[in-house]
């Protein structure tokens, strides 16, 4: 718990570091960009496709009609772009994600390595590639996970737990890779998730949590709906800034493991005399200094 807690605040400090903010507006523009321009052109086909795709069935009619007697017609209108909200917040996370990873993790763990641990080994244990790779087949599993659980997310204790543990084990995998893949080798990163799994975890449930604060957003008001491409933006950013300050926890936690790890690896010194020489005791095969030969005896 120690280890976890310095390594938090280690990472909110350095959230406060110039270089780590003038990194988070190159994911911040790409991803924004890119919300704000697909929101832009697509956002009333997509709300009048699922509004259409809800009115063709007819057991969903007869619901949408038993809620309008009780709340009125303002329930409908709201229900297709609060669905299309539910479904670009995943695509959202799961991209600002990939953004920090790929464009923020290697300025980063340089960051912390440089400034904390200038004397720590690069190892080279995975290249670009290696990472891209673990990253696309974690987000693929996380995305099945996601779908199988949505029948989960509309039980309200579960919405709350269901989603940050999906996201949770996302970011520990990623992340905790990533920020290895520099200066750990195959074994010693193995070893260190192995050893580590559960505080690892901890850190990506917590940066879940935290990555859910974004989608308060929506939550101020059925008006928010009408400026759903600049809020997507700003989402993004949010997200940014999640992210970064979780690529920081792993950093300063998982470079530090690495060094604790390297350090138990260590052979201890022999113990020698403080002039230097070297000790034997009779008959091990190792020749005394003359200086520490008894004297020869008289004949």
């Amino acid at each position: 718990m120690k280890e976890l807690l310095d390594a938090f605040w280690r990472a909110a400090a350095y959230c406060l570091h110039p270089k780590v903010i003038g990194l988070s507006l190159l994911p911040l523009l790409i991803g924004a960009g890119l919300a704000i321009g697909l929101g832009w052109f697509y956002w009333e086909p997509a709300v009048a496709a699922v509004r259409q795709t809800l009115e063709s069935w007819a057991l969903v009619e007869a619901g949408l009609r038993l809620v309008e007697s009780w709340f009125g017609t303002a329930f409908r209108t709201m229900l297709a772009p609060l669905i299309v909200v539910l479904l670009a917040a995943p695509v959202i996370v799961v991209l600002s994600m990939l953004l920090v990873a790929l464009l923020m993790v290697p300025s980063i763990v340089g960051l912390v390595s440089s400034r904390r641990f200038p004397a720590l080994e690069a190892r080279r244990g995975a290249g670009l590639v290696v990472s891209a790779l673990w990253s696309m087949l974690c987000t693929l599993l996380a995305l099945v996970a996601l779908v199988v659980s949505l029948p989960l997310w509309f039980i309200p204790p579960l919405v709350l737990i269901v989603p940050p543990l999906i996201w949770g084990w996302l970011t520990y995998r990623v992340m905790a890779f990533d920020v290895l893949a520099e200066h750990a080798d195959a074994t010693e990163r193995r070893e260190l998730m192995r050893r580590h799994r559960w505080q690892l975890l901890a850190i990506g449930v917590v940066s879940g949590y935290l990555g859910a604060a974004p989608s308060l957003v929506w939550a101020l008001g059925a008006f928010t709906l009408v400026f759903a491409p600049i809020l997507i933006g700003v989402s993004v950013w949010l997200y940014t800034l999640v992210f970064a300050f979780s690529a920081l926890w792993f950093a300063h936690f998982a470079l530090a493991a690495l060094l604790r790890l390297r350090s138990e690896s260590m052979p201890v010194p022999a113990a020698t005399p403080l002039d230097g020489t070297v000790i034997d005791l009779p008959g091990s095969g190792v020749a005394t200094p003359p200086s520490l030969q008894p004297p020869a005896p008289h004949a």
